[in-house]
């Protein structure tokens, strides 16, 4: 069995599905570090994934996505081609070590028992997490892979991509103001509640 989704030559690699094995032992050191109940450890996963998924986003969102909008359109279909399966399996990775280890970081810390009006930080930074989440891996994620397997074709059909990327545009707004949100939160826990 081959470990490529087969897609016409374009120049581009094919997904390589190979690289669920790189998300699987994140996921492997994720649950080996909260069953070890090490503090340093579920801190350094949770700041460091949540710093790559922001930073990749933000960036994304604001300079790639300009650039992509004024290239032409084969310039642009090369970069989504050669883009989308790198990205395909490092941001969902990111997004789940980020709020899977902020979840139990927090546990461990006691912030999930913290008075009220305090645990209303804790409850934006819940609601922030869920809703980046959700979006990320129900909307972006999908979209990403309608957008890339229609790039993929000999002829791709620009109406649907032009459907596709409104919805696209509007999820990336919300989603790169949620990422503004969630540092303001975090700056929040760091500096006490």
């Amino acid at each position: 069995m081959s470990n490529t989704v087969a897609m016409p030559d374009d120049g581009a690699k094919p997904i390589n599905l190979f690289n669920l094995v790189w998300c699987g032992l994140a996921i492997v050191v994720l649950i080996a570090v909260i069953e070890a109940d090490d503090a340093w450890a579920l801190n350094f996963i949770h700041v460091m994934a949540g710093v790559l998924w922001t930073g990749i986003d933000l960036f994304m969102g604001f300079v790639i996505g300009p650039i992509m909008r004024t290239l032409p359109i084969p310039a642009r279909r090369a970069m989504i081609l050669r883009l989308m399966p790198k990205t395909l399996f490092l941001l969902p990775t990111l997004s789940i070590l980020t709020g899977t280890a902020g979840w139990f970081h927090a546990k461990q810390i006691g912030l999930l028992e913290v008075d009220w009006p305090e645990y209303g930080w804790v409850l934006a930074a819940l609601i922030i997490l869920g809703v980046l989440t959700v979006q990320g891996l129900g909307v972006l994620l999908p979209t990403n892979l309608l957008v890339y397997f229609e790039m993929r074709k000999p002829q791709p059909d620009g109406a649907r991509i032009g459907r596709l990327m409104k919805r696209y545009v509007y999820a990336v707004a919300l989603q790169g103001t949620l990422q503004v949100a969630i540092i303001v939160v975090m700056a929040r826990f760091v500096t006490g509640l």
